[in-house]
């Protein structure tokens, strides 16, 4: 069943598009036009990078892998999760997100390739890939939207 949703775009010549190629759901997830119902997760993840990066400029390797962890889980993961809950992901895209914050964890503990290291890291320190908390997320919308 195909539900008209009335999102028109700009076309390159000025006018208006009736079909864009994507359209954004509160500011950072994007859906995309496709067969299925998908959405874009890019943007959220530049924003994480762009996020990570300015406390690794600001605070570098003055601040224990403690404090940078903490920023992480306060500033850059709610970047990164924010709304998507709504959107039941793929498993690419899913694999995508925790790929992002595993490269957090490489670039934190010295650019460290071994996978192994990475997730020993990331449950000493207690923070979940986002599959989990996108899963746990999703399972509580179903639940409260059911009756």
């Amino acid at each position: 069943m195909e539900i008209p949703c009335g999102v028109q775009g700009r076309c390159p010549g000025g006018g208006l598009e009736a079909n864009p190629p994507e359209a954004r759901y509160i500011q950072t997830v994007v859906i995309v036009r496709s067969v299925k119902f998908k959405c874009s997760v890019d943007q959220v993840k530049k924003s994480f990078y762009r996020v990570a990066n300015s406390i690794f400029a600001k605070v570098g390797r003055l601040a224990s892998e403690e404090v940078l962890v903490e920023l992480l889980k306060c500033k850059c993961s709610p970047i990164l999760l924010y709304a998507l809950e709504v959107c039941n992901l793929n498993m690419s895209t899913m694999q995508s997100l925790d790929f992002t914050l595993n490269r957090f964890f490489m670039k934190l503990f010295r650019r460290t390739s071994n996978m192994e290291i990475v997730s020993y890291c990331q449950e000493f320190f207690g923070c979940d890939l986002p599959t989990v908390i996108l899963r746990k997320r999703y399972a509580k919308f179903i639940d409260i939207n059911k009756s």
